[in-house]
């Protein structure tokens, strides 16, 4: 996810979602991701202290600034480029499974009260981030077990 001082998603030119301040969340599906995957990674971006607070120290969290998420599904994180020069998108879940879970991570962090816009599922989508700081973290449940 990044921190962004605004952030938009285009599809044949036409805004799809945006946002102002909040956080980028690029959010892709493995074969095998369960609820606790969902529930682990929806509770770390909605409560991440990544924003600054007064002293500029990172802090405060997406909930405690009021900012909104911008979420842009993206199988491409699972390619896999330790053989060859092409990468391997094995690890990714099929589509139909995976436009239901990044449906499901919406809805949770919509629940969580915070404002969610998104991308287009298998769109060709453009995406445009102001980055602020920058900063970039991973969040990967996989990475919990």
């Amino acid at each position: 996810m990044q921190l962004a001082r605004r952030a938009r998603v285009e599809v044949d030119g036409e805004v799809v979602g945006r946002i102002d301040r909040g956080l980028v969340a690029f959010v892709g599906a493995a074969r095998g991701d369960t609820d606790a995957d969902l529930a682990y990674t929806v509770n770390k971006v909605v409560l991440l202290r990544v924003f600054p607070d007064d002293t500029g120290r990172m802090s405060r969290s997406l909930a405690d600034v009021g900012g909104a998420l911008l979420v842009v599904s993206q199988f491409t994180l699972f390619g896999d480029v330790r053989r060859g020069l092409r990468p391997g998108f094995d690890e990714a879940m099929e589509p139909v499974e995976a436009e239901r879970l990044v449906a499901r991570f919406v809805e949770a962090a919509r629940a969580r009260g915070v404002r969610v816009e998104t991308g287009r599922f298998r769109a060709d989508m453009a995406v445009f981030v102001e980055n602020d700081g920058p900063v970039t973290i991973l969040v990967d449940s996989r990475k919990l077990f």
